[in-house]
């Protein structure tokens, strides 16, 4: 219900899209839901859905507008290529989840290049001032013109920096609550 009135309060708005309105237990929780917020309200979804599998029942309902697979839980990038031509059939737009690290971002990137269904790419620029220093070649440098330019260089186009990554470990232990490592 609470969903629907947010629905209707955005629809105002003009924005690009609803994300996420409803978990992702039930395709059926997002038909319904679906069927109440306005048309022209676009919903996304998709980050907590594992591989083409997981989003199947979702495309055949037609519950969503753009999908946002997470490279990182969806299987990989043959994986979110496999979902992006899925989605494709059904005229689903993706736009990949990614609140992740520099290589998940051009991973992500290197699928949205290959697909005719990208739409947008989600990704961290200044989450930390070493986001950058772990990699050899800095995606601050491909971002101009208001788009991130894929290198030529071979695989991802860059390679890891391992001193600079012994640095910053990560979070391995007492994460703290709803923390997802």
């Amino acid at each position: 219900r609470v969903a629907v009135k947010m629905a209707e309060r955005l629809a105002k708005l003009d924005i690009t899209w609803y994300e996420e309105p409803a978990g992702p237990e039930s395709s059926q929780t997002l038909r319904a839901m679906r069927e109440r917020i306005p048309s022209d309200v676009a919903i996304c979804v998709g980050e907590r859905h594992y591989t083409r599998f997981g989003i199947r029942s979702l495309l055949e309902k037609h519950v969503c507008d753009v999908i946002m697979p997470d490279i990182t839980r969806c299987g990989g990038p043959s994986e979110m290529k496999r979902m992006a031509t899925m989605a494709e059939a059904y005229n689903v737009l993706i736009a990949p989840h990614n609140p992740n690290g520099p290589l998940s971002t051009l991973a992500s990137s290197h699928v949205c290049a290959a697909i005719p269904n990208f739409f947008r790419q989600e990704f961290m620029f200044n989450d930390v001032p070493w986001r950058d220093t772990v990699i050899d070649h800095p995606i601050a440098e491909m971002v101009y013109d208001g788009h991130l330019h894929l290198s030529g260089r071979p695989g991802l186009g860059v390679d890891l920096v391992e001193e600079e990554m012994e640095k910053y470990p990560g979070i391995t232990t007492d994460a703290p609550d709803n923390f997802y490592i």
